[in-house]
C-alpha cells in the first residue's frame, strides 16, 4: 500500500511524514519551486506477528509493509487545464492521500494565506482535485464523441455504458461532489482504475495540531465518504519518533497524554479506510504478516504471496493464530479440532494463518 502525504505548503506535512517513517527531513518549505517527493517504507506494527516470531523463533521476519510518500507542490490553481507531469503520475499512482490540515499557530512559520482555517484548507485542495477529476471526465467524454463521429454511429452501442457512466460523473462532479460519494460498483470502479481519478481515492485527514490537543471534529467538517479524520500534535509525535529508547519514549508519552504513537494510529486508521487486513504464514524459516483486502478469497491471498500459487491453488490450510497461541503447537490446534483445509470460496479471516498447497 502506497499512500500519498500531501498538503498546502507551511501544513506541517513532512513534520507528519517523519513522525510516521522516523525520518529527519528538513521540515521547513522549499523556495526552489521545484516538485519533489520523499519516500519511505515503514513496517505495519503487530502484536500478534510479535507473538508469533516467539513461537516459532524464526530465521526470517517479514512485517507487512506501507510506503509514504510526501508529495510537496500542491496549491491553489495547480489543476487548471489538469495535473500533468510527475505530480499527476505521483497522485494518480498512491492507493488514498493523508492530508495534512494546519491548525497550529506559529509567527516563525507563517501560512501561506496568512490566517488559520483547516476547513478552508481543506476545501482548497479538494477543490483542486474536483477540478482535475472533472477535466478527465471531459477529456474521455470528447474522446468518445470524437470516435462516433469519426467511425460512425454504430459504436454508439460500444460506448453506451461508459458514456453513460461518464455524463453521471460529470454531472456528480458539477455539483462539487466527490466521486468517493458517487457509489460506484465494483466493476465500474475497476474499469476506471486507469483514469486515476483523485476524488476517488480513499483520505484519511489529519489535523496537524500545535502544542495542546484540540478535538479534530470542532475544526472540520467533512461528511464524505471513504474518509477519516484524525488529529496528531506533529511536532511533538515527530520528537518521538526519534527516540531510541523505548523507555524514554514511554515516560515522554504519558508526560503528554499519548496513548499511541501517531504511526500506530495512522496506519491503523488507514487499514480501516482501505478495508485492509492481515493474514500470516508461520514457519521456523519465516513468520511474515501479509496485507489483503477484506472480503479476499483463499486463491486471492494466494496470489499476494506469489502467482504461481493462485495459478496452481489446490486449497489452503487454515488456523487462526489465537487458536494457535491458546494451544501452543500446530499439533494442538489439530487436536483440538481447529485447523481445517479450505476450497476456492472459503473468505480469509484477519488473523488467519494459512498454508497454500498447490500445484503448477
Amino acid at each position: 500500500m502506497r499512500l500519498g502525504i500531501i498538503g498546502l505548503p507551511n501544513s506541517g506535512k513532512t513534520t507528519i511524514f517523519n513522525a510516521l517513517t522516523g525520518q529527519n527531513l528538513q521540515t521547513t518549505a522549499s523556495s526552489s519551486g521545484q516538485f519533489e517527493v520523499h519516500t519511505a517504507v515503514v513496517n505495519v506494527p503487530d502484536a500478534r506477528l510479535d507473538a508469533l516470531i516467539k513461537l516459532y523463533n524464526p530465521k526470517k521476519i517479514a512485517y507487512a509493509t506501507i510506503t509514504f510518500a510526501d508529495i510537496a507542490g500542491l496549491d491553489k490553481g495547480i489543476s487548471e487545464g489538469g495535473l500533468k507531469g510527475q505530480m499527476r503520475n505521483e497522485l494518480s499512482q498512491v492507493d488514498g492521500f493523508v492530508h495534512v490540515v494546519r491548525a497550529f499557530k506559529d509567527d516563525t512559520v507563517p501560512h501561506p494565506y496568512e490566517t488559520i482555517n483547516p476547513q478552508r484548507d481543506l476545501e482548497m485542495i479538494e477543490a483542486e482535485f474536483l477540478l482535475n477529476d472533472m477535466v478527465t471526465v471531459e477529456k474521455r467524454l470528447q474522446k468518445i464523441a470524437d470516435d462516433i463521429r469519426i467511425k460512425g454511429k454504430k459504436l454508439e452501442a460500444q460506448y453506451a455504458d461508459e458514456l453513460a457512466l461518464f455524463e453521471a460523473m460529470k454531472a456528480h462532479l458539477d455539483a462539487e461532489k466527490p466521486l468517493r460519494d458517487f457509489g460506484l460498483t465494483p466493476d465500474q470502479e475497476k474499469s476506471l482504475r486507469g483514469y486515476g481519478f483523485l476524488t476517488l481515492k480513499p483520505m484519511l485527514i489529519v489535523v496537524n495540531l500545535g502544542d495542546e490537543a484540540q478535538d479534530p471534529e470542532k475544526l472540520i467538517t467533512f461528511p464524505h465518504k471513504r474518509t477519516k479524520l484524525v488529529g496528531l500534535q506533529g511536532k511533538l509525535e515527530a520528537e518521538l519518533a526519534q527516540f531510541d529508547n523505548d523507555e524514554d519514549r514511554a515516560m515522554f508519552m504519558q508526560e503528554y497524554g499519548i496513548s499511541e504513537l501517531s504511526a500506530s494510529k495512522v496506519i491503523r486508521l488507514a487499514y480501516e479506510l482501505m478495508e485492509i487486513q492481515s493474514f500470516f504464514t508461520v514457519g521456523h524459516d519465516e513468520c511474515r504478516a501479509w496485507s489483503i483486502a477484506i472480503g479476499a478469497t483463499a486463491p486471492e491471498a494466494a496470489g499476494v504471496i506469489h502467482s504461481d500459487l493462485q495459478k496452481g491453488f489446490i486449497r489452503a490450510e487454515v488456523m487462526y493464530f489465537q487458536d494457535l497461541l491458546d494451544a501452543g503447537s500446530e499439533a494442538a490446534v489439530k487436536q483440538a479440532g481447529k485447523f481445517s483445509l479450505q476450497g476456492k470460496d472459503y473468505v480469509v479471516r484477519d488473523g488467519d494463518i494459512v498454508h497454500i498447497r498447490f500445484n503448477v
